[in-house]
């Protein structure tokens, strides 16, 4: 049984060397909380070419949406609440979101290295 696992295993990572965007990678994961209209930390990094999930926490207790154009997500996440995004893979670069209600302070970066 051993070996056909590992036999299995390693046609997969030939497979996923041969096509490329084929991520064998469980992804990142990244926390942020909202705490007075303000995400903590202000910048996450995560590497490139792997799915992100992004664990949000609204601390305050007023909604918020979190919104990134260039992510492609908007959610609205209500007061005391959390909620999980997922994120496609991502080329190297640095990524904007918001809060679409205080956009005047909640402002972060996803850095993908």
């Amino acid at each position: 049984m051993l070996l056909l696992r590992n036999i299995v295993l390693g046609a997969a990572a030939l497979i996923a060397s041969a096509v490329p965007g084929v991520v064998l990678a469980e992804g990142a994961s990244l926390g942020v909380v909202i705490k007075d209209h303000r995400f903590s930390p202000a910048e996450l990094h995560a590497p490139a070419n792997t799915p992100i999930t992004l664990n949000v926490q609204n601390a305050d207790s007023t909604p918020e949406e979190f919104e990134s154009k260039q992510l492609r997500v908007e959610k609205v996440i209500a007061g005391g609440a959390a909620t999980t995004i997922r994120v496609r893979p991502l080329a190297p670069g640095r990524y904007r979101f918001f809060g679409d209600y205080h956009e005047d302070t909640a402002e972060g970066y996803l850095v993908v290295e």
